[in-house]
Parts: structure tokens; C-alpha cells; sequence
């Protein structure tokens, strides 16, 4: 029989989602353990570029009891400051963590309760958190085996710096936060870059007087919960508004870098040898990220104006470029392109996970992070209650939420066993 330590609570990942539980655990005195499959703040401290920071303001880092503690709150903390400050709110208690231990497989035990298997040890808990986010396989299309081998192909989890990428342009595909940023990061070298320009948002840095996020906190955004929101399946699959902390923040105007010298396409739609075809999408892609740039610059407007804001007032929006065509096949060994750089996202893997909490598709279901399996979460995923669920602005409110709902589970136990 496979001896089993029991635990009360099993939080499985060693992110600030995991280790919040765990503060929130330690002071209500419930015994838990965390098993994290490298080492507490893995993504933060290993999965990040060289230039990496922040795109929202530092005091939107908010951990439980543990607030950013600087002298910039409205500047934007780069990759060692902001492992730093998790390292040392881990170091304000004491977490019961155990590092570079993947859990193998969760399935329900026969009584109540949960079987945890892991590379070192096995556990029963009476309740699980599932803290492990959703960025563990990187996404590659499968057309991307076609392309010709020479031309270099890293995912953006994999990328650190420019030279590590093989002499000659790079097309970058993706225009998320990471992907934009990418591109700049290159760009700012002196390299060819070229971007294949998808359907995400942008949004301005600063706007009237603040940076945008500050208005769109004081305005109420960031408190809109997901059973409020007008259009939640819309909010759940849209993709984040690009623009930049770096360098103390700016916005990103993929026209302006159009106009000095970043060779801009529509949505990549397959590839074959050195042949890359690409949607004819671009301008509209450029016109409905513009379009929600100016519909936030129009929300604050009005925000302005309905409190009497005195606030300085800002230039009319301009585009500074348009494409002349649409370039639809991108020749690679014409355009000198000799890597790709994929920033098109993740999937979340819950293969491990032998419990009835997932959709048809493997979503999981769940209210504010409660699942209808008794005594199972999750916390730190997009919209779990709001905006800043998957974020540090959120943790401390939905860690908060979970082990309120936790302890009351667990005092409920023990009145049933007295």
C-alpha cells in the first residue's frame, strides 16, 4: 500500500498565486503544503527575456500584507527588482514549499477528499489548489514543421536577448504584449525585423495627465467582476492591450514602427519551404487595435469631464502610416529572414488532473475559483473573479476569497467528525 502523508490542504505551484494561498493558510493556522515542480517564481525568474519589466505600474504589486515598497510606485520594476520583491514576500513567513517536485497525477479519494501523487512523495489532502496558470506549452502551429530547417524557429519562452538569434532579419509572429515588445527589443539593436501583425488591442501609456491603467482603476475597470461584465466570454478570450513599461513606459504604435523600418504583414496563415503566407488582414488588424486605443482615450475623456477633472489636454489621434498593399506571401530568402520568433501564447496543461472539473473543450469550471468538486480550486487564471485575477493587482482579494472558503470547508469537517 503507497504510504500517503496527509495534509489538510495541497496547493500545487510555487508562483505568487501559490505562495499568497499559503500566507493566507499560515495565518489561519490550516497545515498545507506546496509542491512546485522547479523552484518558487520559476516563470518570473527563468522564463523571461533580458530586458523584461513590467507593463502595469508597481503599485499594482499588492501581495497579501505585502505592497510594493519602493520609491516608484508609477514606474514599472524590471525582471531581478520584481523577482526580488517576491522573493522577499516569500521571506515574510514561512511557506511550506516543496521545490523541483512535479505532480504526476490528482484523483479523488473514496471517503472525500483527494489522492496527490508527485516525484517525491505522495499525499491525501481533504482540499486541492490548482495555482499553476496557463502558460505551460508553448504555442507553434503545426504548419510551422514545414517550414524550410535553416530558418531558425524559438518560441518567445525560449528568447533572452537579440543575439542569441542567427545573423539576418527575424519575423516576429504575434502581437501581444510579448510579441510587440519582442519587436522592439530587436528593433532597438539596429536589426531587420519583421511582424506579422495579429487581432490584438493596444492601449495608450500615457493619457491626459496619467498613465492609462491609473484612470481605468480610478474609473472602476479593474473592480468589474466577470458575472458583471457585459460580455464575459468576450473579456475571457480577448487578448491583453499591448503597450510597454520599458523605459519608464511608453505606448507602441506599430505604424510608427512601420515607418521606421519594421516590415509589417497580416496574420500568418501557413508556411511552405521558404514561402510564408500571411492573411490580407493587416490594416484591419492596424485599425481595430486603433480603434480600442481611442475608445479608452474617449472612456477617460468622458470620466474627465463628467467629475470635473482638471486635467492637460492631449493632441487628436493620428495614424501615422498605411499600408500600401497587402502583402500576402512573404518570400524568405528574398527578405533575408533567417529566424522565426513565435509570441503566439500558451496552453495550459491539466492532463494531470484526473478530477470532473473541466468543460468539453478542458477548460476548467469553476465559480470565482471554486469548482463544483467539493474542496478543489483554482486560483490565478485571467478572469477568475476580475481584470487583475491573473495578475498582482488580484491575488491578495481571490487568495483572500479561496481560504475564507477553504477554512469554513475545514471547520465544517471537523463539527461533522466531533
Amino acid at each position: 500500500m503507497t504510504h500517503r502523508e496527509h495534509k489538510s490542504v495541497v496547493i500545487v505551484g510555487g508562483g505568487q498565486a501559490g505562495l499568497s494561498v499559503s500566507y493566507y493558510l499560515c495565518q489561519e493556522g490550516l497545515d498545507h503544503i506546496i509542491l512546485e515542480r522547479h523552484k518558487k517564481f520559476h516563470s518570473w525568474r527563468v522564463n523571461r527575456w533580458d530586458t523584461f519589466c513590467l507593463v502595469t505600474p508597481n503599485w499594482q504589486c499588492c501581495l497579501p500584507d505585502f505592497p510594493y515598497q519602493g520609491n516608484d510606485p508609477h514606474g514599472f520594476m524590471v525582471k531581478d527588482q520584481i523577482t526580488d520583491y517576491l522573493d522577499a514576500f516569500a521571506a515574510s513567513f514561512t511557506p511550506p514549499i516543496v521545490e523541483d517536485c512535479t505532480v504526476t497525477q490528482i484523483t479523488k479519494r473514496h471517503g472525500g477528499g483527494y489522492l496527490v501523487d508527485s516525484t517525491q512523495g505522495n499525499y491525501s489532502a481533504d482540499q486541492v489548489v490548482i495555482a499553476t496558470g496557463g502558460y505551460d506549452n508553448p504555442i507553434v502551429p503545426a504548419y510551422a514543421d514545414l517550414l524550410d530547417p535553416t530558418i531558425q524557429q524559438v518560441h518567445s519562452v525560449d528568447y533572452r536577448r537579440p543575439e542569441q538569434m542567427p545573423e539576418g532579419a527575424t519575423l516576429v509572429v504575434g502581437t501581444g504584449q510579448s510579441g510587440v515588445q519582442l519587436m522592439e527589443d530587436m528593433h532597438l539593436t539596429g536589426r531587420k525585423v519583421h511582424l506579422a501583425v495579429g487581432p490584438a488591442p493596444r492601449a495608450p501609456r500615457k493619457y491626459r495627465g496619467k498613465d492609462s491603467t491609473d484612470w481605468l482603476y480610478e474609473m472602476g475597470h479593474y473592480s468589474v467582476t466577470i458575472d458583471s461584465h457585459p460580455n464575459p466570454q468576450h473579456a475571457i478570450t480577448k487578448t491583453n492591450h499591448y503597450m510597454s513599461g520599458r523605459d519608464g513606459g511608453h505606448e507602441i504604435d506599430l505604424r510608427k514602427f512601420a515607418r521606421d523600418g519594421v516590415s509589417l504583414y497580416g496574420s500568418v496563415s501557413g508556411m511552405q519551404g521558404k514561402t510564408i503566407q500571411c492573411q490580407p488582414d493587416l490594416e484591419t488588424n492596424l485599425d481595430d487595435a486603433d480603434d480600442s486605443y481611442i475608445g479608452i482615450r474617449e472612456a477617460i475623456d468622458a470620466h474627465i469631464a463628467a467629475n470635473n477633472i482638471d486635467a492637460p489636454t492631449e493632441p487628436a489621434f493620428e495614424k501615422l502610416w498605411r499600408p500600401a498593399q497587402e502583402i500576402t506571401e512573404i518570400d524568405c530568402e528574398k527578405e533575408g529572414i533567417t529566424s522565426i520568433l513565435w509570441a503566439i501564447g500558451f496552453r495550459p496543461d491539466y492532463s494531470w488532473i484526473d478530477v470532473d472539473v473541466f468543460d468539453a473543450r478542458g477548460r476548467p469550471v469553476y465559480q470565482r475559483g471554486v469548482c463544483q468538486e467539493d474542496g478543489f480550486y483554482f486560483i490565478g487564471l485571467g478572469w477568475l473573479n476580475t481584470w487583475g485575477s491573473g495578475r498582482f493587482l488580484g491575488i491578495n482579494e481571490d487568495s483572500r476569497y479561496l481560504v475564507d472558503h477553504i477554512k469554513t470547508k475545514a471547520k465544517s469537517a471537523l463539527l461533522v467528525a466531533s
